[in-house]
């Protein structure tokens, strides 16, 4: 346990370098066909360093705000703000914030850089049909991706699989409006690297989310269930997601990892990069250890 926390802060730090190598070798691209003499590799390194120091501090209200989430006190929902303000004791971390997102399907999520900026959310759906018990149990498993840093892990990629998008779009207006060092707008190569560009980042956004995601999922349904002791309760709400599981009214392709159970409509990048352990095999684990917690 204490491993995989520790390997969690260590690829927080990777993934970002990772991401400044990839932004550098981009602008360097971008110099080779403009002819921009290092300006642009260098003003895209650091726009990218900018970039990913606020996306550090400044990618969890995002996805808070993307989600439609609305913070809560005890008063607004007694209930759910008790199940997380008891199990925070339970685990010595500080109180998360709350927060419920207005949509039937049955989902929650962690979010922030570290526990002391820390919030979780529930959905109205998830409210509706769980019962204590499971919603202590999900509401652990969220708590135990804070315990383990995953969230700051996959708030940073987050952040990264948005940037994707953002670098993809721009250079596919490069590729098609822009001119290149001959000025010529029609050359092939800065139309083929264009259209590499739009292809690829959906794949790589993809990839880097499943990468992050899976064994999380499993570490965090482990944390839960020793949180609770109560394996059964974390297996029968999990049971219950992939029996009412539906898509979500606001579906973000970038936000799909930070969910316990995935928000999108199945399809074929569903079956290729599954962000998610199928719910079966997670329950089948919690049951098979139920002793050891």
């Amino acid at each position: 346990m204490y491993r995989a926390i520790a390997a969690n802060k260590r690829n927080t730090w990777f993934i970002m370098l990772a991401f400044l190598v990839i932004i550098g070798a981009l602008g360097l691209l971008a110099d080779y066909l403009y002819g921009g003499g290092f300006s642009i590799f260098i003003g895209t390194l650091i726009g990218a360093a900018a970039y990913t120091l606020f996306q550090y501090f400044a990618a969890g209200r995002q996805a808070l705000s993307m989600a439609g989430a609305r913070p809560i006190e005890k008063a607004d929902n007694p209930r759910l703000y008790r199940i997380v303000e008891n199990l925070a004791i339970t685990e010595g971390l500080p109180m998360p914030k709350v927060y419920i997102v207005d949509d039937p399907a049955p989902n929650a999520f962690a979010t922030g850089r570290d526990p002391q900026h820390a919030s979780v959310a529930a959905t109205t759906g998830l409210l509706e049909i769980m019962n204590d018990r499971e919603l202590t149990g999900v509401m652990a498993h969220e708590l135990g991706h804070v315990k383990n840093y995953d969230i700051r892990v996959s708030t940073i990629v987050f952040g990264l699989t948005v940037a994707v998008g953002l670098i993809a779009d721009i250079l596919a207006r490069m590729a098609f409006f822009g001119g290149n060092r001959n000025n010529n707008g029609g050359n092939p190569i800065v139309l083929i690297f264009g259209l590499v560009a739009m292809l690829v980042a959906p794949l790589v956004a993809a990839a880097i989310q499943a990468a992050v995601s899976r064994q999380r999922e499993y570490l965090a349904d482990a944390t839960g269930a020793l949180t609770t002791r109560d394996p059964e309760g974390l297996a029968s709400a999990l049971q219950k997601l992939g029996d009412y599981a539906r898509p979500m009214r606001r579906q973000q392709s970038t936000m799909a990892h930070l969910w316990m159970n995935d928000p999108m409509k199945p399809g074929v990048m569903d079956r290729m990069f599954q962000t998610h352990p199928p719910i079966p095999d997670r329950v089948k684990r919690l049951l098979e250890n139920s002793s050891r917690f």
